[in-house]
């Protein structure tokens, strides 16, 4: 079996905790390191096992990432716990290849005026540092993965449409780089359901037994409605953040992820057991709600609760 499958096996669903990360990178507050560690211990015990916990970005920058190496050293000592932080450029993959992390996340956009504006590079140089992080793991670091996500894949803030077919050509180019795995990102919540789960579906062809994953964002309200719609097309690896949180600094209307605890109810009622304890899990945002006071947070199942007189894990 590879680390992909070992990773990411094909006959579950694998949903990765983006909170500490996309939850936190355009927060006006974030958590003390000791209330992320609490955090990323909690979400654990509830029985989430993929976490992104930050970025390889200048602390001086992006102080609610100055803490990732300590978080990545803790991490390390959890069993079952896999890791993934953001790399944007070379000096990050170099540090990423040196660090316990498990996947090494690149950004590869649809987008040529976002890819400029996120990290003002073109997508032809940002391919080029997907094949660099891959070349590098395959010297010196050959355990880890690289994941390449491609934001705006489905409509941007910035330059307007994108077409499905500019999608796929990327993700083949990824592969082709040397990504181990592919990621689609709704950054901006454009995507309605059945634009995500036509492009979910030609996803699982062009990937056939590799997994790709899809981020969503609920900017407009119909992020829950486009994971069912993944789901229902192939896609097995979901992102989401605790409570809602996050977005992108560089997209402009780019607001919260979908909701990590909605996700979790959704996939049961779908038929796709997550192993997570939904009442655990609901229980961790008192950590955000404590410590980010002034953010807002999102998600039904926190103001509703599951239901209490049905089986509702079907």
């Amino acid at each position: 079996m590879t680390r992909l499958a070992r990773v990411y096996p094909a006959d579950r669903i694998t949903l990765r905790e983006v909170g500490l990360r996309d939850g936190l990178q355009i927060a006006g507050q974030f958590p003390t390191t000791a209330g992320k560690l609490d955090w990323l211990a909690r979400e654990h015990a509830a029985g989430v096992r993929h976490f992104e916990l930050g970025s390889f970005l200048p602390p001086s920058r992006f102080p609610q990432f100055a803490d990732l190496a300590a978080l990545l050293d803790a991490a390390a000592a959890i069993p079952g716990l896999f890791t993934a932080a953001l790399t944007l450029n070379e000096r990050g993959i170099d540090a990423a290849l040196a660090s316990p992390v498990d996947e090494l996340v690149c950004v590869v956009s649809a987008s040529e005026a976002h890819s400029q504006a996120n990290i003002r590079r073109s997508r032809a140089d940002s391919l080029a540092l997907v094949a660099r992080a891959a070349a590098a793991r395959d010297a010196g670091a050959p355990g880890k993965l690289v994941n390449a996500g491609i934001a705006m894949a489905f409509g941007c803030s910035i330059a307007g449409e994108v077409a499905g077919d500019e999608v796929l050509a990327l993700a083949e180019r990824c592969l082709a780089a040397g990504a181990d795995i592919v990621g689609i990102a709704d950054t901006v919540g454009y995507g309605g359901p059945r634009q995500v789960g036509a492009l979910c579906a030609r996803m699982a062809a062009l990937c056939g037994d590799r997994p790709f994953i899809i981020h969503l964002h609920d900017t407009r309200g119909t992020g829950i409605a486009n994971a069912a719609a993944a789901l229902d097309n192939g896609a097995r690896v979901i992102d989401a953040a605790l409570a809602g949180l996050g977005g992108c600094p560089f997209a402009p209307g780019a607001t919260g992820n979908i909701v990590t605890e909605d996700l979790v109810y959704l996939c049961e009622r779908m038929g796709f057991a997550t192993g997570i304890d939904l009442d655990a899990l609901t229980a961790v945002r008192s950590i955000v709600e404590t410590q980010m006071p002034d953010e807002p947070l999102y998600g039904a199942i926190a103001r509703s609760g599951a239901p209490r007189n049905l089986d509702w894990r079907a």
